[in-house]
């Protein structure tokens, strides 16, 4: 991801999303150093994701598939990359949060190894001022996805 795909990225991320990230946030993402790929077919931007190195872990803190590309297996392959790249700097565990009711992500992390290891209360923003909690979820990056339990 660089400035010149951020127009994009924030087109996608808010016609996913019902409290999306700002332009400020990508632009934040970037200038901290995050660790943040793009997804592209031709000219068409596919999806992204923004990951934040620690020592020994990485913590996602974004992954979208623009709608009209999802269930088509997208999240799953960001998913692969950033754990590719997760095991180049020498991370063992990869952690995050996601809003309880979104089930398709939570269906996503768990069919590739993150289980769930604890719940961030009002976490989230959501609609009319009430806040969503996050479910914590954690996976092991020393294994291969169809390894772990």
């Amino acid at each position: 991801m660089t400035p010149e795909w951020i127009e994009r990225v924030v087109a996608v991320e808010q016609s996913a999303y019902s409290h999306p990230w700002s332009r400020r946030h990508f632009e934040d993402t970037l200038a901290a150093g995050y660790h943040a790929r793009l997804l592209v077919g031709g000219e068409t931007l596919m999806g992204y994701y923004v990951a934040m190195k620690g020592v020994d872990e990485v913590h996602l803190l974004n992954l979208t598939v623009a709608p009209a590309h999802q269930g088509q297996g997208w999240g799953r392959l960001l998913l692969e990359a950033m754990d590719t790249w997760a095991r180049s700097v020498g991370a063992q565990t990869a952690w995050l949060e996601v809003r309880v009711s979104n089930e398709p992500a939570l269906r996503l992390y768990e069919r590739h190894g993150y289980r769930r290891v604890g719940l961030r209360r009002a976490y989230y923003p959501a609609a009319r001022g009430v806040r969503e909690d996050a479910v914590v979820m954690c996976c092991s990056l020393e294994e291969p996805p169809g390894c772990r339990r």
